[in-house]
């Protein structure tokens, strides 16, 4: 396994659509196994493929290591997409493309995700709290959408040059 380079903003990948993944091969579990590792290396709670530079519909997930110091609670999802969501949460988020910067967001509260696991079995879940927080972030990723583009106009004028200066 190997820790793979995080793209950080302005990087063009960030604003692409990704495509979705048409199979599961030796290539795609070990870009996942990168992903995983990245991830905890980078003490992040998701991290999505074009986040590493590849423009494909996968994301890794896992806020129990965050929450509880244990990784039983990696979940992969191939090609994701929310089904349904329903009510709102406001919380902070952060994003490891957008380094040491972080914003209150609000999200859905609970959604359900459709996708495929790293065997290419069907898989839905269910989320609320951080787990739905990280999920919906993520699945931005895969839409070209960052943090900041949800952020209100006030926000998007002191983000350019708070972001400047945090990362000078």
């Amino acid at each position: 396994m190997s820790i793979l380079n995080i793209k950080t903003y302005p990087a063009r990948v960030l604003k692409e659509k990704a495509e979705a993944v048409k199979s599961i091969d030796g290539r795609l579990q070990q870009l996942i196994a990168n992903m995983v590792e990245t991830m905890y290396n980078a003490s992040g709670v998701g991290l999505a493929a074009p986040q590493v530079g590849v423009s494909r519909r996968l994301i890794v997930v896992d806020t129990a290591y965050r929450e509880h110091g244990s990784s039983n609670g990696l979940v992969v999802i191939i090609n994701p997409e929310i089904v349904y969501q329903e009510g709102q949460d406001s919380g902070i988020e952060g994003c490891l493309s957008l380094p040491r910067f972080t914003v209150a967001m609000d999200r859905y509260a609970r959604v359900y995700v459709r996708g495929i696991d790293a065997d290419g079995n069907p898989v839905e879940i269910e989320s609320t709290g951080l787990f739905s927080r990280a999920l919906q972030h993520e699945i931005d990723h895969l839409n070209g959408v960052l943090l900041i583009d949800r952020l209100s106009p006030v926000q998007k004028q002191n983000f350019s040059s708070s972001f400047l200066k945090l990362n000078q």
